[in-house]
């Protein structure tokens, strides 16, 4: 789903739904984000530094960071509103 939607339409099952979605793109971004450190350690252990083990992994560590900011962004609103439909 787009990261504009609307959560106050939902329906209280549907925002839980959207919660464990959200959920396990955290826990594969914070998964994947431990191996590409892995491997840039590997990589220094093995053969010292070297583009293969520092920079392309690096990038692959940032762009999965900044995805998954937005991913704990749309947390915090379902969250938010998963809240206010309790509450009332």
């Amino acid at each position: 789903m787009p990261n504009n939607e609307d959560y106050t339409q939902l329906t209280t099952e549907e925002l839980q739904v959207e919660e464990k979605k959200t959920r396990n793109e955290l826990i594969i971004a914070a998964v994947m984000i431990g191996f590409l450190i892995g491997v840039m350690v590997f990589g220094f252990a093995r053969n010292g530094f070297g583009i293969l083990y520092t920079v392309i992994p690096l990038g692959l560590i940032y762009l999965t960071h900044r995805n998954s900011n937005t991913s704990r962004e749309k947390m915090a609103r379902i969250k938010a509103e998963l809240i206010k439909k309790r509450a009332a």
